[in-house]
């Protein structure tokens, strides 16, 4: 007769790694509420700070803060779903909501135009990164819809600066201020 038994945990022989742009990979659920971008916000700036992404900061946090309002707006459920992953040297946040894709073409594209003009500002923040956004169904079980945006991180770290400006100051300029009207 043969016993058998869990095994044995290994002793770690290194310490562990510090986060690292390239381990950021975070998911989880929020109560469909309305203090719940504010939750996500305060959840983001401090995994992007820890894995030294505090330069991608301005952007990253709103792109979260508009797609967690959006989908906690849209939702038929109790709770709503964010995910934030750093790869190929750009953040990519995805949220989920519980809103079916209406099968009547009609209601769909109504639907669509809801959600398009509710992510307005997600577009220019997106725009202004270099970067993309977009919406589509589902793909997980229990379907619903998947909101995404993507920063790539050379675009959102010059997030705020004016266009002309972008990837540093030009040699002759030693600091950049706005047009007084």
């Amino acid at each position: 007769m043969s016993v058998s038994r869990c095994p044995v945990v290994p002793a770690l022989s290194l310490p562990p790694a510090a986060p690292a742009p390239e381990t950021l990979a975070y998911s989880f659920t929020l109560p469909a509420q309305p203090t719940s971008p504010a939750l996500a916000r305060a959840a983001s700036r401090e995994m992007l700070r820890a894995h030294g992404l505090a330069d991608l900061v301005d952007p990253a946090l709103q792109a979260v803060s508009e797609l967690v309002a959006v989908a906690c707006r849209f939702t038929e459920s109790a709770d709503v779903y964010l995910s934030l992953r750093y790869r190929a040297a750009a953040l990519r946040v995805i949220a989920y909501d519980s809103h079916p894709r209406h099968t009547h073409p009609r209601l769909a594209e109504a639907c669509d135009t809801r959600r398009r003009a509710a992510l307005r500002f997600l577009a220019c923040v997106c725009r202004a990164c270099d970067g993309a956004w977009g919406f589509d169904e589902a793909r997980e079980p229990g379907g619903g819809t998947r909101m995404w945006a993507t920063l790539p991180g050379e675009g959102a770290r010059s997030y705020g600066s004016p266009p002309a400006l972008r990837g540093g100051l030009p040699k002759s300029v030693s600091t950049w201020r706005p047009a007084v009207t």
